[in-house]
C-alpha cells in the first residue's frame, strides 16, 4: 500500500453553515462542492481538503486532536482558528505550492506504538521524528484517550491512491477490515478501519474527475 497524498479530512458537524462561513472568512478556503449532505472546502480540488458532513447533534472530539493547514504566511491571521464543535485548525507557515494545503492530522491514541504499526501497515511511512508521512503531509500520534468510536467528530481520513483495486486486494491479503466500497461519478473509494476505529478512505480519481 502506498498512498500518494493526504487528500482530505472528513468530519461530522452539527452546524455546517456556520462552520463553512468561519472557514471561508477566517481561513480563506472556498466551497469547492456543496450538496444537501456535505460541503467540500479547500483551496484546490486536487489537494488537501476538508469535508463537512451533517450530523444530528454535536459529536465527541474522539480521536481527533487537531488538523494543521500549511500556509505560505499567516498574513495577519491567528495561528489557531476555532471552527467550533471541538474542531481547531492550526496554521503552519511553510513553503507550499498550494495555499491552505493539509499539513498534518494529530490523533489521540492510548497505545502510540501499536497505532503507529497499524498505520504503517496501511501505507503510512515512519519518519525519524516519530511522525507518519503520506505525500508531504503527516500523521501525529498523541498519547491520550481516543474516546467513543460510535459518535466521533472525525468521519474519516482520505488518501489518494493510483489504484483502489490494488489496495483492496492488499487489504484483503493483510486481513484489514473493509468498511465499504463506493463507486461514485468522479471517484472510486475503499473504506477500511484503521487503529482506534479511525476510518481511512483510499480514493482513486477517475479520468472524469472534474472538480475545480
Amino acid at each position: 500500500m502506498k498512498p500518494l497524498l493526504l487528500d482530505h479530512v472528513a468530519l461530522w458537524v452539527a452546524d455546517r453553515g456556520r462552520m463553512v462561513e468561519v472557514a471561508v472568512t477566517r481561513l480563506g478556503l472556498r466551497a469547492i462542492e456543496e450538496t444537501d449532505r456535505f460541503t467540500l472546502l479547500g483551496a484546490d480540488a486536487r489537494r488537501g481538503k476538508l469535508t463537512l458532513f451533517d450530523a444530528e447533534g454535536l459529536r465527541e472530539r474522539g480521536a481527533l486532536a487537531r488538523i494543521g493547514l500549511r500556509v505560505q504566511s499567516l498574513g495577519g491571521r491567528e495561528p489557531v482558528v476555532d471552527l467550533g464543535e471541538g474542531l481547531e485548525l492550526v496554521l503552519v507557515e511553510a513553503d507550499t505550492d498550494v495555499e491552505a494545503d493539509l499539513d498534518h492530522v494529530a490523533l489521540y491514541t492510548a497505545d502510540p506504538a501499536a497505532a503507529a504499526a497499524g498505520w504503517r501497515s496501511l501505507g503510512f511511512a515512519q519518519e525519524q521524528d516519530g511522525r507518519l508521512a503520506v505525500g508531504g503531509a503527516h500523521l501525529e500520534l498523541v498519547p491520550g484517550d481516543p474516546g467513543d468510536p460510535e459518535r466521533p467528530l472525525l468521519n474519516h481520513l482520505g488518501v489518494l491512491v493510483e489504484s483502489v483495486d490494488e489496495h483492496r486486494a492488499e487489504a484483503e491479503e493483510l486481513g484489514v477490515e473493509v468498511a465499504d466500497l463506493v463507486d461514485a461519478p468522479n471517484t472510486v473509494a475503499l473504506f477500511v478501519w484503521g487503529p482506534d476505529r479511525v476510518k481511512l478512505e483510499y480514493i482513486e480519481h477517475k479520468p472524469s474527475f472534474s472538480l475545480t
